[in-house]
Parts: C-alpha cells; sequence; structure tokens
C-alpha cells in the first residue's frame, strides 16, 4: 500500500526578529525593527508583528518605517548570528528525518516525514512534538502546517501567521486552495497576477477553474504551471542536504547605498579574501563566484564568472568578482547590499603533473604561493582580517 506524501513546513515568523529576542530579553514585547544603523537610506530587513501591525512593511525605508512606528527599538541586522540559529533549528528536525530542506537565515524547514508513523507516531503527533521542543529548547515558537506537497504546506502556514498549526488532508487540496486570494499562492509571480486582474481573476479557484488550452493561450508555457499549482499539484521533492550545493558566502549591507565602482570593487575585495580564508582553511577550491547585487529601489542584479579549474586564492577570487561586478552594473540605481557566492567547490587536489621538468616548476611556484597564503592567513586569523589588505580592499564594520 502506497501512503500519501506527507510535509511538514515549519517557519518561524519573522525569524531574524525571533533570533534578536532570544538572545535581548529586553526587546520583547516591543516594537522591533532589524535595519542597518546610521544609514540615510537604509531598508527594513525585518520586523516584529507589533511593528507590522503599525504599517511597517520589509524593503520599506527606514525612515519611513519610524514614521508609522516611532517607538520602536532599531537593531542592526547579524546574518551570521540568524545562519547558526538556522542550522541549530535545523539539527533539532533533522531528528525526525533525514530528508529536510532549509534556508540559510529565513525560518523557513521542509520535513519529508512519509513513513515515519512507526518510529514517531502520527503525522501531526510530529509537528506538535518539534514545536514543543523548539519552544523548551530555542525559545522560538514556530507554525507548522502539514500536507501532502511543500506547495500546499507552506499555503497552511502562511494562513496561520504568526503562530498556530494548519493540516490539508490528502484529496483535499483544490477545495483548500480555492477560496484563497492569489497572493496566498507560491510560484505565481507579480507580473502574472497583475494579468490575472486584468481578467478579474482574483481567487485560486477562479484560476483553477480555466483550462490548460485558455492558460497556455495567455502565458504561453507557464500556463502548465499554472494549471498545477491553482489544484494544489506538487511533485516536487524535499531536497536532501546531501544533494544541496555546497557554497561559501558572505553578505554585505551599505551604511551608505552607493552606486560607486570604487566602493563596491572594494566591499567586493573584502568579502572574496573572507571567503578565501574559509575555502583554503578546508582545503577547498571554487569554480564558479555569483554576485547578488540589491538595490535601493528594491530590484536585483545576479551576474556569475566561471573558472575552469577551482581556485582559492585571493587574487584569483578578487579577479572573478570584479568580473561578475563589471557584468552586473547595468543600472545607475545605488546599491544597497550585495552577496558574493562561492560554489561548484571541489576538494584541492594533491596530484602532481606527469612530467618531470614540468612537476619541479609546478611544485616550486605552488608550493611558494602556498606558503604565503598560509602566512597571511596565519597573520589575519591572529590579528584581523584588516591586518593584510590589497589595493583598493575596503575596510568592513
Amino acid at each position: 500500500m502506497n501512503h500519501p506524501r506527507l510535509i511538514l513546513h515549519l517557519n518561524v515568523a519573522d525569524f531574524a526578529v525571533a533570533v534578536e529576542r532570544v538572545t535581548d530579553r529586553t526587546l520583547r514585547y516591543k516594537p522591533l525593527i532589524v535595519a542597518p544603523r546610521q544609514a540615510s537610506r537604509a531598508a527594513v530587513y525585518d520586523m516584529s508583528e507589533e511593528a507590522y501591525g503599525d504599517g511597517v512593511r520589509k524593503g520599506m525605508l527606514l525612515s519611513q518605517a519610524l514614521r508609522c512606528c516611532r517607538g520602536a527599538q532599531i537593531v542592526a541586522p547579524r546574518f551570521d548570528l540568524y545562519r547558526r540559529a538556522m542550522a541549530a533549528f535545523a539539527c533539532e528536525a533533522g531528528r525526525y528525518s533525514p530528508t529536510l530542506e532549509h534556508g540559510a537565515e529565513d525560518g523557513h524547514l521542509y520535513l519529508d516525514i512519509t513513513g515515519t508513523h512507526r518510529l514517531f507516531g502520527a503525522a501531526p503527533d510530529v509537528g506538535w512534538r518539534l514545536r514543543r521542543q523548539m519552544r523548551s529548547k530555542f525559545d522560538i515558537d514556530p507554525i507548522w502546517s502539514l500536507a501532502t506537497s511543500k506547495l500546499v504546506a507552506k499555503v497552511g502556514s502562511r494562513l496561520v501567521k504568526p503562530r498556530g498549526e494548519y493540516i490539508v488532508a490528502d484529496g483535499e487540496e483544490q477545495r483548500f486552495l480555492a477560496p484563497l486570494a492569489l497572493q496566498l499562492l507560491p510560484g505565481l509571480s507579480g507580473v502574472e497576477r497583475r494579468r490575472l486582474a486584468e481578467f478579474n481573476i482574483g481567487k485560486v479557484g477562479q484560476l483553477a477553474a480555466l483550462s490548460r488550452v485558455q492558460l497556455f493561450g495567455v502565458f504561453g508555457r507557464r500556463g502548465e504551471h499554472l494549471f498545477e499549482i491553482s489544484r494544489g499539484i506538487d511533485s516536487e521533492a524535499v531536497q536532501n542536504p546531501d544533494r544541496q550545493v555546497p557554497a561559501v558566502q558572505r553578505e554585505h549591507v551599505f551604511a551608505e547605498d552607493s552606486a560607486e565602482q570604487r566602493v563596491l570593487a572594494g566591499v567586493l575585495k573584502t568579502l572574496a579574501v573572507d571567503i578565501g580564508m574559509e575555502l583554503r582553511g578546508a582545503t577547498m577550491a571554487a569554480r564558479r563566484v555569483a554576485l547578488f547585487l540589491n538595490y535601493s529601489d528594491g530590484g536585483r542584479t545576479v551576474r556569475q564568472a566561471t573558472v575552469r579549474l577551482g581556485v582559492s586564492d585571493d587574487a584569483s577570487l578578487q579577479r572573478l568578482a570584479l568580473l561578475a561586478l563589471q557584468r552586473g552594473l547595468t543600472r545607475r540605481t545605488r546599491v544597497r547590499s550585495c552577496r558574493l557566492v562561492c560554489d561548484r567547490l571541489h576538494r584541492i587536489s594533491p596530484q602532481l603533473p606527469l612530467f618531470r621538468a614540468v612537476a619541479e616548476s609546478v611544485t616550486s611556484d605552488g608550493q611558494r604561493q602556498e606558503r604565503l597564503l598560509a602566512a597571511v592567513d596565519a597573520v589575519r586569523r591572529r590579528f584581523g582580517s584588516e591586518a593584510i589588505r590589497s589595493g583598493g580592499q575596503m575596510v568592513l564594520p
């Protein structure tokens, strides 16, 4: 007998706020905004439920947010802290299934608990038990929802935010989705929602009433995707952590939005140095460098640069980062934050070239560079990453 899939979705609402309140209990029960300090055009990264009720939204200018919620406390975002909290959160949930998927710092986690009832009991019991454990161990109260797919489970958690639980039984997916607004349906872009609004379609059930032919006539190949998600059809598997692509990344939020290429390049050089130290410490090399640029108007650009053989030295990583920046600077809008990601990682091979003359040349040059980088890394670890800097590199707060 084949059992239906059971996907448990856990979501810590306002994750950054929840983590900040755990580390500082004086921030509880007060309007709280997570945003960069001392920035002329700082944007809201996250906000508490109290601030949300006063009209504060993610991405809103901090100056505007403070006009909406005058009594709010401001804390600067701490991305490394949020990533560590998310990793601990996932480790606790992983006790119930090896198949789980989670973001780096967003508070969302999917757990495939299909067939685990003999070990842990009924699926709803797992949700309630995990919630109690999260509250007891981390003092964080997650939402949880249970459904047969990631899509429907995510919608269920959106309905009970900021706290609660929701269970959608097998076979009830389309009936559950039908009365909901299109804004609650994942996988539907803003452009597609506006296009559907032109046809006076605002509910998921109205979208599900359209045939494949009708949707293809308006959206082309995307019509098939809209046809399926409006009916709760989602076969996407929960991605096992062993199959997730490993990556090393660093992020920076500018104190003041900037469009100066010199400033952007200096920040990227510093981020590349930090990534290089981590890669060398793990004897890893990267074949791709991806750059995410977030603009002050809410737009985003993603560009990348690749090499055939992996690199981990500062100069090569900086060169790839600057190449990605050159490809990404296609707008005159100022940049609010940037993220540098190095992936397609592989272990650095100790294998030497086959021929002796080549081997001696490569070994000599390679050993000199390795010794130099090892000495530089040792100095930076002892005295800070700013102790040794390359030309144009910025000192980050």
